[in-house]
């Protein structure tokens, strides 16, 4: 086996080892990934891919027997974390056990709610983004490709995907069990991205009939409300008419909440009363968790949609044990095939 495969490793932290908050502590910024790759880059490292979603911080990298180090040191540079915030948090996983857990992961079985569709795009994405800088080479190119390949074998072969989650689902569903139907009930979506999008799509898809969107750029809210029939409002605007809305979505990419305790108390007096429900997509949170002590205000976050989504697919987890150990074979296998020397072509 050659030094370089040997020392393919990736580093972890997600729902499973962090909680909300904690997970927003180590979330990557603006202009994070140009400065994970200009440390990777400094380290030495021959490969290396980053993968930042709501619930996930990872790398992947292929180097000397220092990789984990260097991956660690990049990852501290590009979110800014203070280390002592990120390392109870990150399990290193090396060699075949990364390639498994990356088939996991893009399958959608390492999710914190299992199944969703969502994470796939999000590793094609980071994949593509590290291939666009030159920092992927033999091994991760190969890794990843199988990887994508495994995942849409256990999507298709396997009940794993049965009812398609997503976190717009999702969320809708929650607003249904609150208000029963959303015919009647005014919505107001906080992010216009790709989350945002799903959202939206699932509202009008559910009935909703009042559907605002609204976002920093006011273009980006105006294109995507006219895609749905909706209105459009700037963020700020929003936030000052939130108290006019049954139903707040937040989804937007944020250091701090748009919507503080004393923010959220005069929303509350404003509504005189009307119940009023908050889902909160955001890592780091868009509302102060304080609204759960606020009398007629419902809050549910990323942890209370997980929840949901995996009691409504107990049936999908007995599919998931057989997705992972058939992904394990093929991991095996493209581990196999990554270790062995290449051969000429005839």
């Amino acid at each position: 086996m050659s030094e370089s495969l040997r020392n393919l490793v990736a580093l972890s932290a997600t729902h499973r080892t962090a909680g909300l908050d904690e997970r927003a502590a180590f979330s990557v910024p603006a202009g994070g990934a140009e400065v994970f790759y200009a440390s990777a880059r400094e380290a030495g490292l021959a490969e290396a891919v980053l993968l930042a979603t709501c619930n996930r911080l990872e790398a992947y990298g292929v180097g000397d027997e220092a990789a984990a180090l260097h991956l660690r040191a990049a990852l501290i540079r590009a979110t800014g974390a203070e280390p002592a915030a990120l390392d109870p948090h990150l399990r290193p996983v090396p060699g075949l056990l990364a390639v498994e857990h990356l088939f996991a992961v893009v399958s959608g079985l390492d999710s914190q709610m299992v199944g969703e569709a969502e994470i796939a795009g999000q590793v094609k994405e980071a994949y593509a983004d590290a291939l666009a800088r030159g920092m992927t080479g033999p091994v991760l190119n190969r890794v990843f490709q199988r990887a994508f390949q495994a995942g849409a074998w256990a999507r298709t072969h396997t009940g794993i995907s049965q009812g398609q989650v997503s976190l717009g689902n999702v969320a809708v569903e929650l607003a249904l069990r609150v208000f029963g139907a959303l015919a009647d009930a005014r919505v107001l979506v906080l992010g216009t991205g790709e989350v945002g999008r799903q959202v939206v799509q699932a509202l009008v898809s559910r009935g909703a009939a009042e559907v605002s969107v609204a976002s920093r750029t006011f273009e980006n809210a105006r294109a995507l409300a006219e895609e749905f029939a909706g209105a459009s409002l700037t963020l700020a605007d929003a936030l000052r008419q939130a108290h006019a809305y049954d139903v707040i979505i937040g989804c937007a990419t944020v250091e701090r909440a748009l919507l503080d305790a004393p923010g959220l108390r005069e929303l509350v007096a404003r509504r005189h009363g009307r119940p009023c429900l908050f889902v909160d997509l955001g890592v780091p949170r868009n509302f102060d968790p304080a609204a759960r002590s606020l009398d007629g205000v419902y809050l549910c976050d990323l942890d209370d949609l997980a929840e949901v989504s995996n009691a409504n697919l107990r049936a999908r987890l007995a599919e998931a044990d057989r997705a992972r150990a058939a992904l394990a074979e093929k991991a095996a296998r493209a581990w196999g095939a990554a270790n062995r020397p290449a051969t000429p072509e005839a």
